[in-house]
């Protein structure tokens, strides 16, 4: 008996260091029309806006573009930034919605669209974010600052640093409000970036920036969003207007219908109401032409790899998170989905572990791709590991 034990634990031993070569074993694609994907550029949509940009908030593309990389003065445009490291403050910890602040000299000097504050007036965290994201108050915008920071200097610092760390290579802040028009800038592209990093990344801000009408100080002062589309424009979620008299009227809108999510940029408009109305434009050119389809789901099984050196022969591939395209309407069924696996697995395996991709195309063209892990670890085989699971097979088997 021991005889066969030995002869058989050293099968076993060869046959896990022999070379192996990985299957894979997916779902047939069938044959499908491809199409390429266009977005509009230029000024096909003949805007009067000196720089203007659609995106879709999901996943970033850019559906349309007209000087979008022009550097512009920004107005209260800024303020979204103002609004996302407000945000990012209170889901750190470093501030809380019921936190108080006192009204500084500072705030209290700055002019134009404000709250009139009091020298020894305090308001919450939560109703200065209310009169920055409706009424756009700079002196809320300043007290905000303050509260974060130390001070607007210190804030705008950090304005900065967030812009570089989103990529928005185009802007540069001198102030948290927007009144500063000379050395301040940014394009229609990085405002639609830090746009949707405030919208995606804290879509509790939609309870402000949908808000109509609301007050402070106990209801003795008004709140009136300077957005029209709140009120008249189908699915809309904000976002933020802008005026000076160098800037123009500035827009950043965005709406969501359905599961697709737009935003649109407009800088340099002529008057308010053509801001409202090319906004409005370019909103509803993106919801007239494209859908964000759902086409696979986290956990789909997609493959199958044969291991080398494991316990386990093989292991299954599933999908690391869901897939969503942004697609012409009625192409959702023309997509061809092609699966690559990494040439060689050899165990250990961890479960998790990137073990191939999922690539989606159109007209032949790669237009996105996912990740495929492992469903399950795959331990290493060891002669010690062999031994006992063939001492396991062979007692099980000598019991029946």
């Amino acid at each position: 008996m021991l005889k066969k034990i030995i002869i058989y634990s050293l099968l076993f031993a060869i046959i896990f260091t022999m070379p192996i070569a990985s299957t894979v074993l997916a779902g047939a694609d069938s044959d499908v029309e491809v199409f390429t994907q266009t977005s509009g550029s230029g000024n096909a949509l003949n805007l009067k806006a000196k720089g203007a940009i659609l995106i879709d908030g999901t996943t970033g593309t850019v559906l349309f573009e007209h000087n979008s990389r022009e550097r512009l003065p920004m107005a209260s445009v800024t303020k979204i930034m103002t609004m996302l490291l407000t945000m990012e403050a209170i889901d750190t910890g470093r501030i809380s919605y019921d936190d108080m602040i006192p009204a500084s000299p500072h705030a209290i000097s700055i002019g134009t669209t404000q709250l009139w504050l009091k020298e020894g007036e305090e308001f919450s965290v939560r109703d200065m974010l209310k009169a920055v994201t409706i009424r756009s108050a700079n002196d809320a915008a300043i007290m905000l600052a303050e509260k974060i920071a130390g001070s607007e200097e210190a804030f705008v610092a950090k304005m900065n640093e967030k812009a570089a760390e989103l990529g928005m290579k185009d802007t540069k802040f001198m102030d948290c409000s927007g009144l500063t028009d000379e050395g301040q800038y940014s394009t229609a592209y990085d405002i639609a970036i830090m746009s949707r990093e405030l919208l995606t990344k804290y879509p509790e801000i939609i309870e402000y920036t949908t808000k109509w009408h609301d007050t402070i100080r106990d209801g003795k002062t008004s709140l009136d969003n300077t957005n029209k589309l709140i009120r008249s424009y189908d699915g809309i979620i904000g976002l933020k207007t802008g005026y000076t008299e160098a800037a123009g009227y500035n827009l950043s809108a965005a709406a969501k219908r359905n599961n697709l999510m737009l935003i649109s940029v407009v800088l340099g408009e002529p008057d308010s109401n053509t801001r409202f109305r090319e906004s409005a434009k370019l909103l509803d050119y993106g919801f007239a032409n494209y859908e964000l389809a759902d086409v696979n789901k986290k956990g789909e099984e997609l493959l199958t790899i044969e291991v080398k050196k494991g316990l386990s022969k093989n292991v299954v591939g599933v999908l690391k998170s869901d897939v969503q395209l942004l697609l012409p309407k009625g192409y959702k069924g023309k997509i061809e989905r092609k699966v690559r696996a990494v040439e060689e697995l050899v165990a250990p395996v961890a479960e998790g572990q990137k073990i191939g991709e999922a690539v989606y195309l159109m007209d032949g063209k790669e237009i996105n791709k996912a990740d495929i892990v492992a469903q399950y670890g795959v331990e290493k085989t060891t002669f010690t590991r062999l031994l006992i699971k063939m001492l396991s097979m062979w007692f099980c088997i000598g019991r029946r």
